[in-house]
Order: C-alpha cells, then structure tokens, then sequence
C-alpha cells in the first residue's frame, strides 16, 4: 500500500486544503491528515476542534484517515506510518523556496519524498490566517471553507 502524508495545523481547514488532499487521494491508496501541533503558534481551534473539524471536512473523500501528529518531527512521524510520500500543496514560488529545504531535511533523515502539488487557482490566494482574519473582521468566508469549519468559525 502507498501511503501519503499531508502534514498541517488547519486552522482552519480551507477549501485549499480540500482540494489538495483530494487530488492526493486520488493518487495514493491512503492519504493521512496529520493534524499537528506547534507549541509556539497560538490557535483559533484546539487540536481536538481542528480533527473533528477535519474529519467532517474530509468524510466525502475516500482513501483520507485524519489523525494527530502532535509536535514530533514530520520526518519520524512519516516513518512510523509508513508513509512513502509527504504532500504538500504550493500557491507560489515562495511556498516552493519555503518547503524545498524542509523537504530536503525529511528526506535526508528518514528517505521520505516530497510531493508537490500545484494549488487550483481559485484557491491561490488562501492561507488560514487570511481566512480567520477576514472572517474576524465580518467579511464572508462561506465559499472558502467547507460547512462544518464556517459553523464553528460563527459558532
């Protein structure tokens, strides 16, 4: 079985997202969604919000398991699962140069590859932070997230 990680904090988890984890679904046998957790970053969600979040985001698309990664090394985490590939969706050159030597590091400590995929246009311009940003400010997010995270961002 080929098994694919795609590795984030989602919070939220956005429409980009979706459609990452989509496309990779349709490339491997299994795609874990591994819900991380940065000790240094502050949350909207905790991480028990942000699976559950995930998980009902994600129910409609087969092959995809959410589970927790916590706060250990992607590349330790990605051995331990089993994975073959690490995906990552890109929405610019920045994401490239940004994600390259991560990449370079995962696969140099655990032989891991890393995945790119190229994000669909109409989400380009999307970042978690921008979403909650928008929305805290009252602007309509509806069509950048899925349902259940836009019920708990009014929630």
């Amino acid at each position: 079985m080929h098994r694919a990680i795609c590795p984030g904090s989602f919070d939220p988890l956005h429409n980009g997202h979706v459609e990452v984890v989509a496309r990779a679904a349709a490339l491997f046998d299994e795609v874990v969604v591994a819900v991380s957790t940065n000790p240094h970053k502050r949350y909207r969600f905790d991480a028990d919000r942000r699976l559950a979040l995930a998980e009902e985001s994600l129910a409609g698309v087969a092959g995809v398991v959410v589970e927790p990664m916590g706060a250990d090394l992607l590349a330790e985490y990605a051995a331990q699962r089993g994975a073959v590939a690490l995906v990552k969706g890109l929405r610019s050159g920045e994401d490239y140069e940004y994600e390259v030597p991560m990449a370079t590091m995962n696969r140099h400590l655990t032989g891991v590859e890393t995945v790119f995929l190229p994000g669909d246009p109409r989400f380009l311009h999307l970042s978690s932070t921008l979403v909650k940003e928008v929305q805290g400010l009252g602007g309509d997010v509806s069509g950048f997230v899925p349902a259940p995270v836009l019920r708990a961002l009014q929630g």
